[in-house]
């Protein structure tokens, strides 16, 4: 798990020294440079080494010919199965890395080699032979990557402050995107704040010739195309059992000692009880995170129930504990992630991530995607009970969002019943994607300055969600679309993506044994009502699991990942200075992103406990401090 970065163009050495150095805190264990001036070409690598920590690991890596060259960052889980058919083919090995792997593989296969690899990867390849660069990223997104078409030439990086040290890459705020993260407190790829700058989709690659994209193409797809099958509640759970287990000891490999996220939920004791008995011999290492000042805003505490499996596995568990002082890294968080996620769970992770390298972890085994693929996110509970309601005329639905508009957002409950209801009046996917929105999408856009209004001009925020629902066949239950948009956005654009800014922070890789592709394909082909079973969201996954963990541990309270930010932003001696400085009149029209005006409105309304504004706030605050970092301070 390592850094890249690189070029197709007029860019300099030096460019790409700078861009290589401005990800070193991703590879702190070596460093490498290709640049071919002759072809325009150059490729940078940072190196976290954990399989194969002999030189001949080393990147950027040439094949015998010298003419192709390969920058890889990942976890390729099946590469020793594809090192023996690559001998069997006749390919020599000078050392035993996945990174040779890949390089022979392309070699062999070209750009089919996509379809046999089970990993976690961004990488890009050289081919000398026909002045080619040759760039993709896994299929579910747990690796990022951005790129950046200039005049001089096409610019690539794991990530988007790397491409920043060139003057080429354009800063101009995209006031589409501003709407996105307003909405959804990240925002959907391939859009990223900057007009200039774009992810590449997970799932994607394309082809660089001569400063130009030539194509790019999509080789994998969420796989809610499948039939759903017939099948026992018995044996399902025995099937997700097998599939959870084999997803673990796949990746439990490396040539360094492997530890894990504990936070005594469901999807993270599963993937320690199976780490646990991959490796029965070695006293397995976890980690997690308690508040000083406790957990309120309707979370349960996590702490209690992961010292409960700790103990019941017999793993140590070692904990960090923080307060309110989580708030002043803040700036550090926005600076790490490169988009401005308006989320405090990250610096969770970031704390985490910190202690496990403070005691020689550098690799954690973490259990994010179970929601997601499972059905864990009380939304989905939410769009279940749509079946006695969704049969109303238009009028009727209109009534009932109409109502639950004149909710209280003072305690949790009626929150979650406000935003039930809310968007009620919405048409099938409308609905469906509006169950991502963290505030009204005409009120969000009505916090923007008249000129980035203008240029939005009737724009639909949820035109990337529905747009993407077209690979979906309209048959499809409508969990199934949903957890379709929770894959395809929410987990790359929001969670994997923080986790994979905060572990790289301190030299730490994640692992996401619950996104295995096999594991992906069968909770897709799994009966709905195996998933969100009534009231019970992953429901078939805690079966499988009754026999590893106690049943007060699967059956728990569902909690979050994060901090109590209501109770901080209203805070005196917390996040409200920041707040009240960074959408301060000036700060605002000297910005010229918002409304000074109806920035000021919702923040009184929110006070009053009129509307629960908090994470809206949140996310202009996290702009206005995004800004500050990359635009008006020198990065370069």
């Amino acid at each position: 798990m390592c850094g890249i970065a690189g070029f197709n163009g007029g860019f300099s050495l030096g460019a790409l020294k700078r861009m290589g150095e401005r990800i070193s805190h991703r590879g702190p264990d070596d460093s490498g440079f290709f640049h071919a001036p002759e072809h325009r070409v150059g490729l940078a690598h940072r190196r976290l080494s954990i399989i194969d920590l002999s030189p001949t690991g080393s990147q950027p890596m040439k094949d015998a010919s010298g003419q192709v060259v390969i920058i890889f960052n990942g976890e390729i889980y099946n590469f020793r199965e594809l090192r023996a058919e690559l001998v069997s083919a006749g390919f020599v090995f000078r050392g035993h890395s996945d990174t040779e792997v890949l390089l022979n593989l392309y070699l062999l296969c070209g750009e089919e080699m996509l379809q046999r690899l089970n990993g976690v990867f961004a990488f890009a390849v050289w081919d000398g032979r026909v002045r080619s660069l040759f760039v993709a990223r896994d299929g579910l997104g747990v690796k990022p990557l951005y790129y950046a078409k200039t005049d001089t030439g096409v610019v690539f990086a794991s990530e988007l402050k790397a491409l920043l040290v060139n003057p080429e890459v354009k800063r101009e705020i995209d006031p589409n995107a501003v709407l996105m993260h307003l909405t959804y407190l990240w925002c959907p790829a391939p859009s990223t704040i900057l007009k200039g700058v774009k992810k590449l989709p997970p799932g994607h690659a394309m082809q660089i010739r001569d400063g130009e994209i030539q194509r790019q193409w999509k080789f994998y797809e969420l796989p809610y195309n499948q039939a759903i099958v017939d099948i026992s509640a018995k044996e399902a759970a025995s099937q997700v059992e097998q599939a959870v287990r084999t997803a673990v000891e796949r990746q439990m490999v490396a040539d360094v000692p492997v530890g894990a996220f504990l936070s005594g939920g469901l999807d993270s004791s599963a993937v320690v009880a199976f780490a646990k008995q991959a490796q029965p011999d070695v006293r397995l290492q976890c980690f997690t995170i308690g508040f000083t000042d406790g957990v309120d805003e309707g979370f349960a505490e996590d702490l209690p129930y992961a010292k409960k499996v700790s103990e019941h596995l017999g793993v140590d568990l070692h904990t960090i504990y923080v307060g309110a002082e989580m708030a002043d890294q803040l700036e550090t968080m926005i600076y790490h992630l490169d988009e401005p996620l308006a989320d405090p769970a990250p610096l969770n992770a970031l704390f985490i991530c910190k202690l496990a390298r403070e005691h020689g972890i550098k690799v954690l085994l973490s259990g994010a995607g179970g929601d997601d693929i499972f059905s864990g996110y009380r939304r989905h509970y939410a769009l279940q009970k749509e079946q006695y309601w969704n049969w109303l005329p238009h009028w009727g639905r209109h009534l009932l969002a109409g109502g639950a508009g004149l909710l209280p957002t003072g305690r949790p409950s009626l929150r979650r019943l406000r935003k039930a209801f809310e968007y009620a009046d919405l048409d099938k996917d409308e609905r469906l994607a509006s169950y991502f929105y963290w505030g009204q999408p005409a009120r969000l856009e009505s916090l923007l300055s008249d000129n980035y209004r203008q240029e939005i001009n009737g724009w639909r925020v949820s035109e990337p969600l529905i747009e993407a629902l077209h690979n979906v066949p309209d048959h499809t239950d409508p969990l199934n679309r949903m957890l379709f948009l929770e894959s395809k956005f929410f987990l790359p654009d929001h969670n994997l993506n923080y986790t994979d800014k905060m572990s790289m922070a301190v030299g730490v890789e994640v692992r996401v044994p619950l996104l295995d592709p096999d594991l992906v394909a069968l909770a897709a082909r799994l009966p709905v009502g195996y998933k969100q079973h009534g009231r019970e969201g992953k429901w078939i996954f805690k079966k499988a699991m009754e026999k590893y963990l106690p049943r007060e541990v699967i059956y728990r309270p569902k909690t979050g990942f994060g901090a109590p930010l209501r109770s901080w932003l209203h805070s005196e001696n917390k996040l409200k200075p920041l707040m009240m400085d960074v959408l301060s009149k000036n700060a605002i029209t000297r910005r010229g992103i918002f409304d000074s005006k109806s920035v000021e409105s919702l923040i009184e309304e929110d006070a009053k406990g009129r509307v629960d504004a908090t994470y809206t706030i949140f996310s202009m605050m996290c702009i206005e401090l995004w800004c500050r970092k990359f635009l008006d301070e020198d990065v370069v």
